[in-house]
C-alpha cells in the first residue's frame, strides 16, 4: 500500500529522461479492467514515449490485479524507473510528462486520507487500529484484569476521596487505573511503531475522558476527535464512524488554518497568498506548510539551470531562453516543499480558497 516513504521516494527522483506519470480511475463504477485499459490506451496514443507507453501498458496487461479503486504509475524507461501503486480510494485520470514524478495527487491523498490510529476503550482494555487511505491496515488488542463491580450504593467508598463514583470500591478503582494505563501504554507503543500523527478515541465519555489522562501531553495533541461506540464494534463501522468523524475535524482545522494564513498574509506577517508570492518563497526555501486548493494547478516556468519557479519568464536580453514552460508549476513547487522539509496541506474548501488565489503558504520565516 502507498506510505509515506514512496512519496519521499518520488519526491527525490529526478531524471535526465522524461518521467511519465499516469493518473487512473478504476473505481468499478467506471467500467472493468478492459474498459480502463482502453482509457489507458487513449490517453497514450499520443505520447512519443514509447519504452515508457510499453512500459505501463504491459505492465497493467500482465501484472496488475485491478483490485483498487485507483492506480498511480511513473515511468522513465531510460533509467529503468518503473512504480506503480494500487490505490484504495478514486482519483483522477491524468497524464504528467516531466523530469521529475507528478506527485500532487498521492500528496492530497495521504494528507486527507493517510495515518489514522484509533483506539476503542472501556475499562478493562482497548483496541487499537491503524486506518490509511481509507483501508484496516492493522489491528491489536490489550485485556487486562476484570473490574468486579460491587452491588453497594451511594457515596464513593473509596477512602479520602469527595464525589467519587457510587458503587465502586478502592480495589476496583485502582484495577481501572491500572488497566488505562496499560491501554495507554499499548497505544502509544503501537501509534509509534505506524508512525500515527492523527488519533480518534471511541467508547463512552467517561472511558475517554478517564483514558484521555494516561497518555502523554504529546500524544493528547494528536487526538482529532472522539466517538461513542462499542468496543466490541466490527472494524468496518469503526472505520466508517472514524472516517466521517476524521473528516469534520479535518474541515475544522482547514478553516482554522484559512482564517490563520489570511490573517497573517494580510498583515505581511509569516505567511503569502496567491501563486506569484508563493512560488518566490518556494524558491527561498521559506515555506513550511504549503496550502493549496485541491485540483489546483497553473502553467508556469522553471529555471533551466537553478531550477527556479515562475508565472512568467522574464523578458528582453535573452533571458526567456534561460527558462522552460512547465505544465504545471504547482506540482513542482509540491515537490520543492517537500525537499526542504516543509508540509503540503490541500484543501478543499473551494469558495474560500479562491479568495486567496487558490494556493498560499505559512513561513518559516
Amino acid at each position: 500500500m502507498f506510505a509515506e516513504h514512496d512519496l519521499r521516494e518520488l519526491v527525490e527522483f529526478r531524471a535526465q529522461a522524461p518521467v511519465l506519470s499516469l493518473y487512473l480511475n478504476t473505481d468499478p463504477t467506471q467500467g472493468n479492467a478492459d474498459t480502463h485499459k482502453l482509457r489507458v490506451r487513449s490517453m497514450l496514443k499520443d505520447i512519443n514515449l514509447p519504452q515508457d507507453v510499453e512500459a505501463i501498458q504491459r505492465y497493467l496487461d500482465h501484472e496488475f490485479n485491478w483490485s483498487g479503486r485507483g492506480v498511480a504509475l511513473f515511468s522513465c524507461a531510460q533509467e529503468g524507473f518503473l512504480r506503480v501503486f494500487s490505490l484504495p480510494v478514486p482519483v483522477r485520470n491524468l497524464l504528467h510528462i516531466g523530469d521529475r514524478p507528478s506527485v500532487k495527487i498521492l500528496a492530497d491523498l495521504l494528507d486527507n486520507y493517510g495515518g489514522y490510529g484509533v483506539i476503542l476503550v472501556d475499562k478493562q482494555g482497548a483496541r487499537v487500529f491503524h486506518f490509511h487511505l481509507g483501508s484496516l491496515v492493522e489491528q491489536e488488542g490489550v485485556v487486562g484484569e476484570e473490574v468486579k463491580h460491587t452491588k453497594r450504593g451511594g457515596a464513593s467508598t473509596v477512602p479520602g476521596r469527595m464525589g467519587g463514583v457510587a458503587g465502586r470500591t478502592r480495589a476496583m478503582e485502582e484495577q481501572i487505573e491500572r488497566n488505562m494505563r496499560d491501554s495507554a501504554g499499548f497505544a502509544v507503543h503501537f501509534f509509534e511503531d505506524k508512525h500515527i500523527r492523527r488519533i480518534l478515541i471511541g467508547g463512552t465519555d467517561d472511558n475517554i475522558n478517564l483514558f484521555r489522562n494516561y497518555l502523554p501531553k504529546s500524544w493528547q495533541s494528536l487526538i482529532v476527535g472522539t466517538f461513542s461506540i462499542p468496543i466490541t464494534s466490527k472494524h468496518t463501522e469503526v472505520l466508517e464512524k472514524a472516517m466521517q468523524i476524521g473528516m469534520e475535524a479535518e474541515a475544522h482545522m482547514e478553516s482554522e488554518l484559512l482564517e490563520r494564513l489570511e490573517t497573517q498574509a494580510a498583515k505581511g506577517s509569516g505567511a503569502v497568498v496567491g501563486l506569484a508570492a508563493v512560488l518566490d518563497a518556494v524558491n527561498e526555501g521559506r515555506v513550511q506548510h504549503l496550502v493549496l486548493a485541491e485540483g489546483f494547478r497553473k502553467v508556469g516556468f522553471r529555471h533551466k539551470e537553478n531550477g527556479m519557479l515562475v508565472m512568467a519568464a522574464p523578458q528582453g536580453d535573452g533571458r526567456e531562453l534561460e527558462y522552460q514552460k512547465v505544465y504545471d508549476v504547482v506540482d513542482l513547487a509540491v515537490g520543492a516543499v517537500m525537499r526542504t522539509g516543509g508540509e503540503v496541506i490541500v484543501v478543499h474548501q473551494t469558495e474560500v480558497m479562491q479568495k486567496i488565489g487558490n494556493i498560499g503558504a505559512m513561513l518559516r520565516y
